[in-house]
C-alpha cells in the first residue's frame, strides 16, 4: 500500500493501543419511526443502546430491513433520531459531524465527475483551498490503490474500483469514525475480499488516522474476519440483541478452527427466534398477518431440503457447511432456513438445520404431492396467504386486486417491505395452488379447476 495520508498526529495504531475503552460515538435509548404510505408510524429502531470505542472495529449483522442502515445514518448525523440521545465525543450530535465519514453500498459517486473531483467533494464543501484539496485527494487516491485513474469517470471503472473511490472520498476527510454500509456486498467475492484486506492493512499499519470502524454486513465470515465485536441486530423494531467479542489477532486465517468456531457461533445467534419469525407466544414464535416473509424462492427451499436428505448431511447440517455446499450467501441461506422452519419442514438448533419427518416426506414426494403439502403448510403457518385464500373463497367473483392486500400490509410495513411480503406470498401461494395471479392486471383469483367445482 502507499504512504499514509499526512495528518500531523501520532499514528492511529499507537493511539488505538492507548484509547481502546474511550467512547467515541454513543447511542442511548435511540428510537426512530417512519411514516407508512397510509400515514401510520412504523417503528424502525427502538431503545437502541450502542457504544463505539476508539481502537475497535465493530460488525453489525441482521436481517434486511432490520434498521441497520438507519442506525448508521443516525450515527453519521444524516438523519435525526426521534428519541434517545446520540453523542459524538461526549457531545450531542445534531447533524453531520466532521469526524465521521460513511461509505455506501451503491458507491454514491457523481457520474459526471472524475475520480479526483469525486474524492475532493467533501473537502470542497468544507472550504479547503484548491491546492490542499488536490494534494489530499491525490494522497487518498494513491493510498487506496487508484493512482493513474484520477482523470477517469466512474463509468470507466470496475465495481471494485468505484468502491475504492467511495472509500478514498471517505478517508480524505481524515475521519475519526468510518461507517461502512454493506460496502463490499455489491462486489464479487474475490474483489470484496481484496478490498477488505486492504482496509484492514491500512487500519493495522496506522496509515489512516481513523480510530474506529463500524461495518454493516450480511456476510458472517466477513464480520468475523474483520471485527473485534460482532453485534446481531433484531428486527421489528431494530435493536441490538446479541454481542460476540472476537479476541483473535489479525490477520486471521479463515480456515482456522478458531475462526470457523466463531462463524458457527454467529450463525447460531443469527438463527435464534427464526423458527416462527413473528411474535413470541410462550416459547413459540408465531407469524402475524402483517409480518415480513423470508425472501426465499421455492427452488432454493427445495434444493436445501434435498441436500439435507443426502450424504454427507443425512438430515442435519451445520449452516456454514451447508452454505459452502449450496453456494448460497449468508443472507440467502438464512432466509431459506427461516422459511423452511416457518413452514414446518425443518427446525434450527444452535446453528444447525435439522430435517424433520414432514421435510423428509416432502423430499421423497412427487411434484404434485409436493404442491399439496406445500399448500397445506402455507394455510397453517402463513396468515397472509391464508387471508388471501379466505378472501377469494368468500368473494362472489373469486377475483381480488393486489392493492387490497397491499393496503393491509402498509399498516405494519413500509412500502418496500409491503411489496416484498406480497410478492413472496404470491409466489408461494401460486406454487401451492391456493390461488392464481395475473401479472398484467395485478388480480388474484381462485385456481380455475376450483372455480369450476364451486359453480
Amino acid at each position: 500500500m502507499a504512504a499514509a495520508i499526512p495528518h500531523g498526529r501520532k499514528s492511529s495504531a499507537f493511539l488505538r493501543k492507548h484509547t481502546l475503552s474511550t467512547p467515541i460515538v454513543e447511542l442511548k435509548s435511540v428510537g426512530k419511526s417512519f411514516r407508512s404510505a397510509d400515514g401510520s408510524a412504523r417503528s424502525v429502531l427502538e431503545t437502541v443502546d450502542f457504544t463505539l470505542c476508539e481502537g475497535e472495529i465493530v460488525a453489525l449483522l441482521g436481517k434486511s430491513g432490520s434498521g441497520k442502515s438507519t442506525m448508521l445514518r443516525i450515527m453519521a448525523g444524516l438523519i435525526p433520531a426521534d428519541s434517545g440521545q446520540v453523542l459524538y465525543r461526549g457531545l450531542p450530535l445534531y447533524g453531520p459531524a466532521d469526524g465521521i465519514s460513511m461509505v455506501f453500498q451503491s458507491f454514491a459517486l457523481f457520474p459526471w465527475l472524475t475520480v479526483q473531483k469525486n474524492v475532493e467533494l467533501g473537502l470542497e464543501a468544507k472550504g479547503i483551498p484548491p491546492i490542499e484539496r488536490t494534494e489530499r485527494a491525490e494522497a487518498a487516491i494513491e493510498l487506496i490503490g487508484l493512482s493513474g485513474f484520477e482523470g477517469a469517470l466512474p463509468r470507466e471503472l470496475s465495481g471494485g474500483m468505484r468502491q475504492r473511490v467511495g472509500i478514498a472520498r471517505a478517508l480524505v476527510m481524515e475521519p475519526d469514525v468510518l461507517l461502512m454500509d454493506e460496502a463490499f456486498s455489491a462486489l464479487d467475492v474475490l474483489t470484496g475480499e481484496g478490498l477488505r484486506e486492504d482496509i484492514l492493512e491500512l487500519w493495522e499499519t496506522g496509515k489512516i488516522p481513523t480510530k474506529a470502524i463500524l461495518v454493516v454486513s450480511h456476510n458472517i465470515e466477513e464480520a468475523v474476519m474483520m471485527a473485534d465485536r460482532v453485534l446481531v441486530f433484531a428486527s421489528d423494531p431494530g435493536r441490538v440483541r446479541d454481542e460476540l467479542p472476537v479476541t483473535l489477532t489479525r490477520p486471521r486465517e479463515v480456515e482456522s478452527i478458531e475462526v470457523r468456531g466463531l462463524i458457527d457461533k454467529v450463525y447460531g445467534l443469527m438463527t435464534v427466534g427464526t423458527a416462527r419469525s413473528g411474535r413470541v407466544t410462550g416459547k413459540e414464535i408465531k407469524l402475524q398477518l402483517g409480518d415480513r416473509l423470508p425472501e426465499a424462492e421455492i427452488a432454493r427451499m427445495e434444493s436445501i431440503l434435498e441436500l439435507l436428505a443426502e450424504e454427507p448431511f443425512l438430515g442435519r447440517a451445520d449452516l456454514p457447511k451447508l452454505a459452502e455446499e449450496s453456494e448460497f450467501n449468508d443472507q440467502e441461506l438464512l432466509d431459506v432456513s427461516s422459511a423452511l422452519t416457518l413452514l414446518g419442514f425443518a427446525h434450527l438448533e444452535r446453528g444447525d438445520i435439522i430435517l424433520n419427518q414432514l421435510g423428509d416426506k416432502y423430499v421423497h414426494a412427487s411434484n404434485a404431492e409436493r404442491k399439496v403439502i406445500f399448500g397445506q403448510q402455507l394455510l397453517e403457518n402463513v396468515p397472509l396467504i391464508a387471508y388471501i385464500r379466505q378472501g377469494l373463497v368468500q368473494d362472489p367473483s373469486g377475483d381480488l386486486h393486489e392493492d387490497l392486500f397491499l393496503r393491509l400490509l402498509r399498516f405494519t410495513l413500509d412500502e418496500g417491505d409491503a411489496h416484498s411480503a406480497l410478492r413472496v406470498a404470491i409466489e408461494w401461494g401460486r406454487y401451492g395452488e391456493l390461488f392464481e395471479y395475473n401479472f398484467n392486471t395485478g388480480v388474484l383469483n381462485m385456481p380455475k379447476d376450483e372455480e369450476t367445482e364451486t359453480e
